[in-house]
């Protein structure tokens, strides 16, 4: 591998990725309240961003060698010039979408735009609604300052009394508990009958301010100022013996409360004396955390703004299509039939789902294994493997407690399980296990026979519906007999399995598709038709990368699909073969696709994993051959729309400019023509049933 290969920071990469969000949301073909969640999704990434790819880097940075801080320093002067170029667009985005809102009739005020009428019903709602969830903090440096939570916003509040002091207090805006957006009836005042008004909650608690503080102090004049932390979300897990991991998960989240914070945004009107306080009580020395902004903050609340007014505001409904099963008189018989694939969300999640309700209640289904990465508190996945274990079925559940930010949400599934009596693995030491991975034990006239699910998604029902990802259930018992050698690794970690066919993070995938890229290399050496195609959501490891780029100089034709960050800068001339794109539209693209040509031969595999360093060699992950040649065709299809994709495909390359595609003269949405494509494709290869 080159000491000083070509490469785009990955950090910068998932800058321009946001970037394309953003795009989406400055977009004026796309509905005004879209574009307005798009703003909503731009935030909320930008929270992950500085949560994890910032910390991470501060940290590098701190322990880095005297000639890595040069590189740490350009780094972080490139992110702030990104970060700032970003935020001027997003703000006039914010202005334009409020505009065209109003222009459909829906409005946003602040508290100085109400009327009485609409202040006299906004006292009440805050009397009854708001005050009671209000608990004011002062800032006295006699007082332990409590722990300021880095999802939540807060008010700093300056308090001039009657007698010229001065006093500073901290309110937590209580949109955890209540919508950030309120709506006023149309009833209330007769001129604005035919418009629909919100505000937000901020602008409520400013509105009243006072209120919070009567009978406290004789105040002359109350300001209210937001701002918003940002800490570090790495859990620390301890080296104890005697303590559970469940148990160090639940005291590590604890610590995330208090972690360093690596941003903190503040309302640039605020004043010098108040933010004084704030980074005093708050500790924050690093001058690279303060960020002024604007006046409101958790833009990603936009994600739940109410989807009202006319249907032109918002994307039209798609309903989805049949998977492809065969008629059959059960799930396991279909199955047998032939190899189920499925495109979720054009397909319904309810087939995964039918697949371990049905094993629950089948008497000849013997065990159920499972690995759960993310799932929804009220999940029916649970749901059906407690319903299995009632039924007397063996049920494993291999549950990852480190899965960011879901690690509360799967502490509580864990337990859940434990007291239904399935028995729950916590995984590996120091190894997230990642796989998407079902195995259902059923005991038939043969003997012993596997079923098997891989996927490239979650099994969560709510991601399952914006999330673009493949499920495939097989019979297939060279998968399955792998299956079951995954999870008895993963319940006695000491025992290395070899697998035929499935290829298993972090033993076999990186030598497996280092395998496959060099044996398209030695093709292309032949004069034989040599060409790789890699979909994923981030591709930055640089072993693979390197291989890549000798790829593409030995003529192998490389196409690209990643949805997030790229460090390959393609369209050099060390890879003058490689082209890469990325989509950002209705659906986020989250399915992972490696086809190889193989001399005419291609063979075809859907993955759990990302082409990164972690990934492929410090998680466990599943990469699956697709044999069946429907699921083949399936998978061909996909790749060859979005490769053709000329209105949502963004072109990726070492300026990170995010140009449009270009593909082709013919209009071509990819999401889009599959939404349709898929249901021609099903006719024209069998009927189908829903089971």
């Amino acid at each position: 591998m080159p000491r000083n290969l070509p490469t785009i920071a990955k950090e910068l990469s998932w800058l321009a990725f946001n970037g394309r969000v953003l795009q989406e949301a400055a977009d004026l073909s796309v509905p005004t309240l879209q574009r307005l969640y798009y703003l909503g999704i731009y935030s909320n990434n930008l929270d992950e961003f500085f949560r994890v790819r910032v910390a991470d880097a501060r940290k590098l940075a701190t322990f880095a060698q005297s000639e890595q801080k040069q590189h740490y320093n350009q780094l972080f002067d490139a992110m702030r010039h990104t970060l700032h170029a970003q935020h001027q667009l997003f703000s006039d985005t914010y202005l334009a979408v409020l505009k065209s809102l109003g222009e459909n009739g829906i409005y946003l005020l602040h508290e100085n735009q109400l009327d009485d009428e609409q202040k006299a019903y906004i006292h009440t709602y805050f009397q009854e609604n708001v005050f009671p969830l209000l608990s004011p903090f002062l800032l006295d440096e006699k007082l332990t300052l409590p722990s300021l939570h880095d999802e939540e916003i807060y008010f700093a509040v300056k308090l001039l009394l009657a007698d010229k002091t001065t006093r500073y207090s901290l309110i937590q805006i209580p949109s955890h508990r209540i919508s950030r957006f309120i709506e006023i009836p149309k009833n209330i005042s007769p001129q604005h009958k035919k418009k629909t008004i919100y505000i937000a909650l901020d602008n409520i608690i400013r509105l009243f301010l006072p209120d919070l503080f009567m009978g406290v102090f004789d105040i002359e004049s109350a300001q209210a100022f937001s701002f918003k932390l940002t800490r570090d979300s790495e859990l620390e897990l301890g080296d104890g013996i005697s303590q559970s991991f469940m148990d160090k998960v639940s005291l590590s989240l604890q610590k995330r409360k208090k972690a360093d914070p690596v941003r903190f945004i503040y309302d640039d009107n605020m004043p010098d004396d108040l933010l004084d306080a704030l980074k005093k009580r708050l500790n924050i020395g690093i001058f690279d955390a303060l960020m002024p902004g604007g006046r409101y903050h958790n833009a990603k609340d936009f994600m739940s703004f109410p989807p009202i007014g006319a249907k032109k505001l918002l994307y039209p409904t798609w309903t989805r299509v049949a998977a492809m099963i065969a008629p059959a008189r059960n799930l396991f018989q279909a199955i047998r039939a032939r190899d189920i694939c499925i495109y979720h969300p054009y397909h319904s999640f309810t087939t995964v789902v039918n697949f371990l309700k049905t094993a629950a209640v089948d008497p000849d289904v013997q065990a159920i294994s499972i690995c759960l990465y993310r799932v929804t508190e009220d999940s029916d996945i649970v749901e059906a493997l407690i319903n299995a274990v009632r039924n007397g079925k063996q049920v494993t559940a291999v549950v990852e407690l480190q899965a960011r930010f879901d690690e509360a949400n799967n502490i509580l599934a864990a337990q859940r399980l434990t007291d239904a009596g399935a028995q729950v693995v916590f995984g590996l030491q120091g190894i997230k296990v990642h796989a998407k991975v079902i195995s259902v034990s059923r005991m038939e006239a043969c003997g012993l026979r596997y079923y098997s699910h891989v996927g490239t998604g979650n099994f969560n029902e709510k991601t399952a519906q914006i999330y673009t990802d493949i499920s495939l259930l097989t019979y297939d018992q060279g998968i399955g007999r792998d299956m079951h050698h995954l999870f008895d690794f993963l319940q006695r970690s000491y025992l290395r399995k070899d697998y035929q066919h499935l290829w298993v993070s972090p033993h076999s995938m990186r030598p497996n598709i280092h395998r496959l890229i060099e044996q398209e290399i030695a093709h292309a050496e032949q004069g034989l038709a040599a060409s790789i195609t890699l979909k994923c959501n981030n591709l930055v490891d640089e072993q693979i990368i390197a291989l890549l780029y000798r790829a593409s100089e030995a003529g192998v034709n490389i196409q690209l699909i990643v949805r997030g960050m790229c460090a390959v800068i393609a369209g050099e001339s060390f890879s003058k073969n490689i082209r890469a794109i990325s989509i950002v539209d209705r659906y986020l693209e989250h399915a992972r696709v490696y086809i190889f040509h193989n001399a005419g031969n291609p063979r075809y595999f859907i993955s759990s994993a990302d082409l990164m360093t972690r990934n492929i060699d410090f998680r466990v992950e599943v990469t699956c051959p697709v044999y069946d040649s429907v699921a083949q065709r399936l998978l061909d299809t996909i790749i060859a729309a979005q490769w053709q994709d000329n209105v949502k495909a963004r072109v990726l390359d070492g300026n990170m400019h995010n140009q449009k595609a270009t593909m082709g003269r013919r209009r071509m949405r990819s999401q889009e023509y599959l939404h349709h494509a898929l249901a021609q494709l099903h006719a024209e290869i069998e009927p189908t049933s829903v089971l």
